[in-house]
């Protein structure tokens, strides 16, 4: 008898909120960095920023029967929520609902990236049967971190920072430059066309052993000059005893020259 193939996923309870009236899908538009109006699928995934630029969310829009169901992926809900609430004036036909929590699950793909699989909701009551019954295998807390930091999603607090862009980010596919105005279109239109980032995301492992794990913006250096810092290491998690993990911060002038780099605690690392 065959062994039926059991599909990983990642499964974790998100905050939600719903936005609802005729005017949810042109208020959304304004804020976000996708096409929320012209959207050809039922689900988006997109960016909110402050009017610099700079990513403070990451939010999956899903379409449910003519409201805008909010799922914060990455950010601060309570935030997200009152801002969109402060912003809606007497005139907009557009309601906001509390805030909720809601599973979501994903399969988990090693080879593309982990936009191109299409999530699904589900509830309580109904979550364990529908994974008994499509026989699907719930990542561990451990492997999915790992499998994160291989996806390069960028977390609160770590990435999302206060200070780093979605290109920097690697998110450019959650932009579209056409769609016309948006919460800090006017310098991500400018950092598009100038090419001016000066610093990209990169995903690092290290067979370097360190007793620090509480290490915060660890500065990294290439291999041949210890005073020239070209970035930072933003997070990191052990894969087993001997290897680490992690996201890195790294110059763009120093990407292409093929150069090596390390860090003071994880010695050696490979982009």
């Amino acid at each position: 008898m065959n062994k039926k193939f059991i599909k990983k996923i990642w499964l974790e309870k998100f905050p939600i909120f719903l936005l609802d009236g005729i005017d949810n899908k042109k208020f959304l538009n304004g804020l976000t960095t996708s096409n929320i109006v012209q959207a050809e699928r039922n689900i988006i995934r997109t960016c909110w920023l402050n009017p610099k630029g700079v990513l403070k969310s990451l939010l999956e829009i899903h379409y449910v029967q003519n409201k805008l169901l909010i799922l914060i992926l990455e950010g601060n809900v309570n935030e997200i929520r009152k801002h969109f609430e402060d912003i809606i004036f007497p005139a907009d036909k557009v309601e906001i609902s509390n805030i909720k929590t809601n599973i979501r699950i994903q399969e988990v793909d090693d080879l593309y990236s982990w936009r191109k699989s299409q999530p699904i909701l589900l509830s309580e009551n109904n979550c364990d049967d529908y994974i008994f019954k499509n026989s699907l295998s719930v990542m561990d807390p451990t492997n999915l971190k790992i499998w994160k930091i291989k996806q390069a999603i960028p977390t609160i607090n770590f990435e999302i920072n206060g200070k780093n862009n979605p290109l920097e980010l690697g998110l450019a596919d959650l932009i579209d430059f056409k769609k016309g105005c948006f919460l800090g279109q006017e310098i991500m239109s400018k950092l598009k066309n100038a090419s001016s980032l000066k610093q990209e995301i990169r995903v690092w492992k290290s067979n370097h052993p360190t007793n620090n794990l509480k290490l915060i913006d660890e500065k990294v250096y290439l291999e041949n000059n210890s005073e020239k810092i070209v970035g930072y290491i933003t997070r990191y998690t052990k894969i087993n005893a001997k290897e680490f993990i992690g996201l890195v911060m790294i110059k763009r002038n120093y990407l292409e020259d093929n150069n090596n780099f390390f860090s003071k605690q994880f010695g050696i690392i490979k982009l």
